[in-house]
């Protein structure tokens, strides 16, 4: 299959999540710029890109709320000067606090959450309107372990659930409601009591960045270096590999479509988002986040 680009010119995108158009539309997929500290929202009809909020720092996962706003984990900000990744047009280096950030459907960004984090990376919301999300030291990770998981409580309430994770990334839940994180080169299923499994501790092609899941339970991992979306059974037997054309680095992907099927991804570089239409399964529906 090959990846069709829908939209260009978003520094560094992330956090991909679809929005049906309620007329019937193809809808609209909004991500976060994790260079500019913004969400932006693209019109897959046309590629038109538009600001939906500047939330500051770096913004880096997001998912859909109830009332059609959004929430960001936010890391604090990077200092992408230092990593040469934007060599002609650094962005700007403005940190702010570490946490969990609303973006009500007008634009208006406020924390949820924003005490005791190191750098929020990705979320995502339960059946029972609990938050999921990852909390990994900054890139890159220091020699000891450091990274935790949360949850977070409609109310805005956090707890830690488990610790000590070299890094921490992406989060999803299975369809029985199982949380897996992407944990430094593979991907790790969490139980109850602080128990952990490995699914597949190496992913081939190197470590993941975000990933998705569909109906049936099957992962869908955006390989950054591999420059593609790797495709893994719930048994860590690879399926599939998703490459997209040229070089880049792939950082998330999500479902979305009328149906379903269609497989959206974002490449933080060269800064673009792509889809690919068709796939085989539909995706695992997203749960918005109920708020307080």
């Amino acid at each position: 299959m090959t990846a069709e680009v829908v939209a260009t010119g978003i520094r560094f995108p992330e956090g991909p999540v679809w929005c049906p158009d309620p007329a019937g539309g193809p809808g609209t997929l909004v991500c976060t710029s994790v260079a500019d500290g913004a969400l932006e929202r693209v019109h897959l009809g046309t590629g038109r890109v538009e600001r939906v909020a500047t939330v500051g720092g770096g913004a880096n996962g997001a998912a859909p709320a109830l009332d059609g706003g959004f929430l960001v984990t936010q890391n604090g900000g990077i200092d992408f000067a230092s990593t040469r990744l934007f060599p002609d047009d650094p962005p700007l280096y403005q940190p702010i606090t570490p946490g969990i950030q609303r973006v009500t459907p007008d634009g208006v960004v406020t924390y949820v959450s924003d005490r005791g984090f190191l750098a929020p990376n990705d979320l995502v919301v339960g059946s029972d309107g609990t938050v999921w999300f990852t909390d990994p030291p900054h890139f890159p990770p220091p020699a000891e372990p450091l990274g935790r998981v949360h949850t977070m409580r409609p109310d805005g309430e956090t707890q830690v659930v488990a610790g000590g994770f070299s890094y921490c990334n992406g989060i999803a839940l299975e369809p029985d409601g199982t949380p897996v994180i992407v944990e430094a080169q593979g991907l790790l299923r969490l139980g109850a009591g602080g128990a952990r499994a490995w699914i597949i501790e190496h992913l081939p092609g190197g470590a993941g960045d975000g990933f998705c899941v569909d109906v049936d339970g099957r992962f869908y991992v955006a390989n950054t270096a591999a420059h593609g979306v790797r495709v893994v059974d719930p048994d860590g037997s690879e399926i599939d590999f998703l490459a997209i054309e040229g070089t880049g680095v792939t950082t998330n992907c999500c479902f979305g479509g009328a149906d379903g099927r269609t497989l959206f991804a974002t490449d933080g570089l060269p800064g673009q988002v792509l889809a690919w239409e068709g796939m085989p399964t539909a995706g695992l529906p997203l749960q918005p986040w109920p708020g307080p």
